[in-house]
């Protein structure tokens, strides 16, 4: 399991709606070029690039050339660690909610 300053680096980088429509469009779509995911919207290929870095830098995308093209992907792993966590955070939530309602009720 990565450090949780990577893991805040993640859920930093998704609490954008750009990013998150990245995610979306790359989880849908697969690999795609820069100028494929700024196709459809007025985000300028150099706000889709930092945007793209700035999930690079959390582990979320990698960049692979294609002959001259550079397509973006998404790490499913990555990914999947991110819902695991996600997953520990929920329980650890329930278990205070649980312990909260107990003691309310004693």
């Amino acid at each position: 399991m990565r450090s949780s300053a990577s893991n805040a680096a993640v859920f930093a980088a998704l609490g954008d709606e750009t990013r998150l429509r990245l995610v979306s469009r790359l989880c849908n779509d697969g690999p795609m070029s820069i100028a494929n995911l700024t196709q459809g919207t007025r985000i300028t290929r150099q706000a889709i690039t930092k945007h793209l870095r700035v999930m690079q830098h959390a582990g979320l995308v990698r960049n692979k050339k294609h002959g001259r093209e550079s397509c973006w992907e998404l790490d499913q792993r990555r990914l999947e660690e991110v819902r695991r966590n996600l997953g520990l955070i929920s329980k650890q939530w329930d278990n205070a909610l649980d312990r909260l309602r107990k003691f309310v009720e004693e």
